[in-house]
């Protein structure tokens, strides 16, 4: 009994629709933000009614990030600002959720913060041959603490901003480790040019 109550439960979640936040928003503005959003979610490769709501969740949080930050730009409130951030982030993953599974949540996080985290994990991998597990371990978990606060970030300029102070977070942790990062790059460069690799 309970697991069927569990199974409509999840059933009528999926046919649900998410309905589009767009009322009274400029209509190329909302086309922009459903293509960045289309975008976003491309590698889930979704099709039909599952789809479009999870491109909606993903486009009803741009919307959201950017109400909230004109009206901090309008009242000067940046703890109002904060509180709603703090109550959005969480809803977010909760929302597609309903939809997705824990991995693609995350394939989502990554759509929307420019894939940053996997290419500055690999470039670090691959520039560092020599890296530990508990090293690249700490690595990823500060490149996933930054991109929670790149999801609440409201530009792309802002987001890159927060991984540059991680970035640079990774590299003093690396120098204290006793890594050469200099010397790292440059032969790191050259076994790319000897592989006829750009970089």
């Amino acid at each position: 009994m309970l697991a069927t109550s569990i199974l409509l439960t999840a059933e009528q979640s999926l046919s649900a629709q998410v309905t589009l936040n767009d009322a009274g928003r400029d209509s190329s503005y909302v086309q922009t933000i459903l293509a960045r959003s289309e975008k976003n979610i491309s590698a889930l490769q979704l099709e039909g009614a599952l789809k479009e709501n999870v491109r909606n969740i993903v486009a009803n949080r741009y919307f959201e990030l950017n109400d909230i930050y004109t009206e901090r730009d309008s009242t000067h409130n940046q703890q109002a600002c904060d509180s709603r951030l703090y109550r959005s982030h969480f809803a977010f993953p909760a929302k597609l959720g309903m939809y997705l599974s824990d991995e693609q949540i995350e394939q989502v996080k990554d759509g929307i913060t420019m894939g940053v985290v996997q290419v500055t994990y690999q470039a670090h991998i691959d520039m560092i041959p020599t890296l530990t597990a508990e090293e690249k371990q700490q690595i990823m978990l500060w490149l996933k603490e930054a991109r929670e606060l790149a999801l609440d970030a409201e530009s792309r300029k802002k987001k890159h901003e927060v991984f540059g102070k991680y970035k640079g977070r990774i590299n003093n942790y690396l120098t204290q480790r006793g890594y050469d990062l200099k010397k790292e790059r440059e032969a790191w460069y050259k076994r790319m040019e000897a592989e006829g690799k750009k970089f």
